[in-house]
């Protein structure tokens, strides 16, 4: 097999890269080499065409090393298997480099998002209608643009390469080398140990969860091209209902010292201003407008081959990445502060006490 990976050296990119080498595949990733730019170095990468310019064409070299790529292949006869767009944004950007490709590849894979949909009312499905935008051609991204932009950018896949284009969902990805740091909360207060504040629905069984790991969501990719599946998919874990109780039971279970859950009223939460999904990730209360939350219909997916790996290694593996990479991160970095996701040590054992005092 023959693949270009639009980006490469970020989170997905690596893991892509590493899992197609172990398959004997042939390698090409196109970036601007300013993301983690010793990451494809070394012996194990020289067999991997790494070609350096720009998504947006009207930035620098813009997209020239793939123009003169593309040209010698239409020479040659030279085919990708497919192309993996791992970081489209904007749609003018992603129909640049899709018309470009569309002619000289079998698949054009984008990764797009499960937050395309913006009504969380709804558990969507694949046909479920994405979010839409008043005005298309705006590039700047907020939590009321990302979603629909990335709606546009597949519609751009779509209109470039038809039948050729396969369009990946993911929900939350998660595992080493996320940066975001959401998931990796969990395991690094629950390794911790001690009191820990957790939040309770007024029906905890109807509080669902759901993420993919990143090496899952690689092998998943790679292996729609390996089959030859095109289409839509919603790429998100596990195959059946997770808990919030359930999902850090689990985190306990394979990283932690004694731990003792304190579980707190949502609502109560809510009135002292701790903010769902960044405060305490991947909790979203349980109400109307969220009733579809963490119940995305993966069952396309799992039949097309997605498998997830068990919470408990994810969990490990993502604490061992979290430790390892200390010296990568900001001195002064701190769950809770500088945008950083979680709730301050302080904060917590306040709220603790708070709740403590309320119950008495």
């Amino acid at each position: 097999m023959r693949i270009l990976i639009l980006g490469g050296t970020g989170f997905l990119g690596p893991h892509l890269v590493d899992q197609a080498l172990a398959k004997g595949w042939e390698v090409t990733t196109f970036n601007r080499g300013k993301t983690d730019p010793a990451r494809l170095a070394g012996d194990k990468y020289k067999a991997v065409r790494q070609l350096k310019g720009d998504r947006d064409p009207k930035k620098g070299d813009g997209l020239k090393s793939l123009e003169e790529l593309v040209a010698q292949m239409k020479k040659d006869g030279a085919r990708f298997d497919a192309v993996i767009d791992n970081s489209s944004y904007f749609p003018r950007v992603t129909k640049a480099s899709a018309d470009l490709l569309g002619p000289v590849t079998l698949m054009y894979q984008l990764v797009s998002t499960i937050s395309v949909w913006m009504d969380n009312s709804v558990a969507p499905d694949e046909s479920t209608p994405v979010a839409t935008i008043e005005d298309p051609t705006v590039e700047q991204i907020t939590g009321l643009t990302y979603g629909p932009l990335k709606a546009l950018c597949e519609k751009a896949a779509e209109a470039a390469c038809g039948a050729k284009a396969c369009i990946v969902r993911p929900g939350l990805i998660v595992g080493p080398g996320d940066d975001s740091c959401r998931f990796t909360y969990w395991p690094v207060r629950i390794a911790k140990g001690g009191k820990v504040l957790a939040p309770r629905a007024p029906k905890p069984a109807e509080e669902h969860v759901q993420f993919i790991d990143v090496r899952d969501l690689a092998a998943f990719q790679l292996k729609l091209i390996e089959d030859g599946h095109a289409g839509t998919y919603i790429a998100n874990g596990p195959e059946g209902v997770l808990t919030m109780e359930e999902m850090l039971a689990g985190i306990k279970a394979a990283v932690s010292n004694p731990v003792e859950f304190v579980w707190i009223d949502e609502a109560w939460l809510m009135e002292q201003q701790v903010q769902p999904w960044m405060g305490l990730p991947l909790w979203i209360p349980v109400m109307p407008e969220t009733a579809g939350a963490g119940r995305a219909n993966v069952s396309k997916a799992f039949a097309h081959g997605l498998k997830c790996r068990p919470l408990a290694e994810t969990a490990r593996d993502t604490l061992a990445d979290f430790e390892a990479t200390k010296a990568e991160r900001p001195a002064d970095f701190a769950w809770g502060e500088k945008g950083k996701p979680g709730i301050t040590a302080a904060r917590e054992a306040e709220l603790l006490k708070m709740w403590a005092e309320r119950a008495n």
